[in-house]
Order: C-alpha cells, then structure tokens, then sequence
C-alpha cells in the first residue's frame, strides 16, 4: 500500500477522510446533530493551513486503488513540554475511511508513523484515545500501546467524554 508525506494540495482529501471517519468511528459516542454538522470544507481550510504552516506536523497518507487516499497519520513532538524535549512524539490522528477499516489500511499506517518516529529520534509516543472508543482501543492495544493512568475529561459536541492516554516505546 502506498503510503507518502502530505501535501497542502492533499487537504481536501484529508478533510473528508477525518470527517467520515469521525462519523462512523464516534456514532454512538456524539450526538447525532454535531457528526452531522462536521464540514469537510471547513475541515479542508485547517489540514491547509496545518500543511503549510511553519511548525507543520508530520502527516502521512495510505492511497488505494486510482491514489484515492483512504486514511492518514499525524504527528508531532508531544506539545505540551510534559516529557523531555524531543523523546515523545504525539500521534495526533490516525483515521482510515470506514470501508477500508480491518483491511491492513490503519496498520500500514502505523507501522509507517512508528518508523518515522524513530527515525527522527523519538523514544516513545503518546495518543489520545476516547475512552468509550472500544474498536479504537482494541486496535491501539494489537499494535502495542498501553494506557499509561493517565486520563482527562473533554467536551466535544456537547458531551464530555474520557479521554485516556496510550504510550508505546518506539526503540527495537
């Protein structure tokens, strides 16, 4: 499966691919009303932005059959200053579009961004993932995350939901 770094050109796919991920990933944990509301235009305007942006993160694209791109990393150093500079990443998104969910998409994914990672130096890496997520969580868990205690409460659409984080090491 192809997989290659993000272009600003790229946004637009990226934002569609976030929004009906989001959609089906998150149904039965946010409201109806704001999944529906997400907008891939406006989505679009901030992957541009991201993408072209001094600081940018580092996104990585998995295309299909025809280059249709069907999910996406993101990642960056860990923002916050919580961790020693430079030795903890944050795996900011991973979404694949629901269709190619359990075909290797995500995995691949994966496997790239943990390289990459690595290979610019990082030890470890953080996400954040909804606690209620159980596909989300199972899939973290195979690839060998773990929850590391730490958790925050979040409103998004209305609802306040549990976030927990996940650490992996990335050295072999």
């Amino acid at each position: 499966m192809p997989i290659r770094e993000a272009l600003p050109e790229d946004a637009a796919e990226l934002a569609a691919v976030h929004v009906l991920s989001w959609r089906a990933a998150y149904r039965d944990l946010l409201p109806a009303p704001y999944l529906d509301a997400l907008d891939v235009g406006e989505r679009a305007t901030t992957w541009r932005a991201r993408l072209t942006a001094p600081d940018r993160p580092t996104v990585l694209v998995a295309t299909g059959d025809g280059g249709r791109m069907v999910g996406f990393s993101c990642f960056r150093p860990w923002p916050d200053g919580e961790f020693a500079p430079g030795s903890t990443a944050e795996l900011a998104a991973l979404y694949a579009l629901p269709e190619v969910w359990g075909t290797g998409v995500g995995q691949a994914l994966m496997a790239a961004s943990a390289e990459a990672l690595a290979a610019a130096g990082f030890r470890a890496a953080a996400l954040w993932v909804f606690a209620g997520n159980a596909r989300g969580r199972r899939f973290y868990e195979a690839a060998g995350w773990r929850p590391d205690g730490t958790a925050v409460r979040e409103e998004t659409g209305g609802r306040v939901l549990e976030e927990l984080r996940y650490r992996c090491d990335l050295l072999t």
